[in-house]
């Protein structure tokens, strides 16, 4: 690290638990987020200002003035501008020494594959169960850590399915896919959602995140935090691995 990057990051590394070491493993990292928009943005600003080396978000929508409610990565200005691009910005302008990439598409079979098999750990701030499903389903396959967020109303949840343990759930397991499930999945757009939600689940997510890059503290792997904003109460339910998982049951060895 050069003297800038020490000033940058000199609250990270006054941490015992983090310091120099766990500071680079941030800034030699690649980290996928999938989703630019409520989650995404907390996610992207938060790894980017900590240090992510470099930060790989897909999203094929554009910013819309419903987002701006919540989606504190974009401005009225950039209205009808790729998302990706715009949460680019956004996270460059903190820090331009993290190296964002925006890839404005929905990542699908081989390229996939290719995107979670070259990261060191997957985001999912998606807003469907499909998504879910194929980017859980890819990370089983490389065994890469998957950190899941979801935010409907006032309700959130947030947990981390650590691939690289065997004996960790996968997303399958808590979710199991149901056919038809796609057409009865609750959208924002339709049911609403409270402003700061998003903002307190994604933060969580970029902490788990920055967690396992730097190798900090116990991850939500295992556990399911969920978040009622109306009362802002906490409830944690321990998940266990579903050993007849169609996804996760025959992994292959680390």
């Amino acid at each position: 690290m050069d003297d800038d990057q020490l000033t940058r990051y000199s609250r990270h590394i006054l941490l015992d638990e983090i310091g120099i070491d766990g500071q680079q493993r941030l800034l030699d990292s690649r980290v996928l987020l999938v989703g630019a928009g409520g989650l995404g943005s907390p996610v992207a600003l938060y790894l980017a200002s900590a240090g992510i080396g470099e930060l790989l978000v897909c999203d094929d929508d554009r910013v819309d003035l419903t987002n701006l409610q919540r989606q504190v990565a974009h401005t009225t200005e950039r209205i009808g501008a790729l998302k990706v691009d715009s949460i680019a910005s956004a996270a460059r302008a903190i820090n331009p020494a993290t190296r964002v990439v925006p890839l404005a598409r929905r990542l699908e079979g081989a390229d996939l594959l290719e995107q979670v098999a070259a990261a060191d750990v997957v985001v999912d701030a998606s807003d469907n169960f499909a998504t879910r499903h194929a980017l859980n389903a890819a990370c089983v396959r490389f065994r890469r850590p998957l950190v899941s967020g979801a935010a409907i109303r006032f309700d959130g949840q947030v947990s981390v399915f650590d691939l690289r343990h065997d004996d960790s759930p996968c997303y399958h397991c808590l979710f199991p896919q149901v056919e038809g499930a796609a057409e009865d999945e609750e959208r924002c757009a339709v049911m609403g959602v409270f402003a700061p939600l998003v903002g307190v689940i994604g933060a969580m997510q970029a902490g788990e995140v920055l967690k396992l890059v730097s190798e900090v503290g116990r991850s939500l792997s295992g556990r399911l935090l969920l978040f009622g904003a109306r009362e802002a109460q906490w409830r944690e339910v321990r998940i266990r691995r579903d050993p007849g998982c169609s996804v996760c049951a025959a992994r292959p060895p680390a």
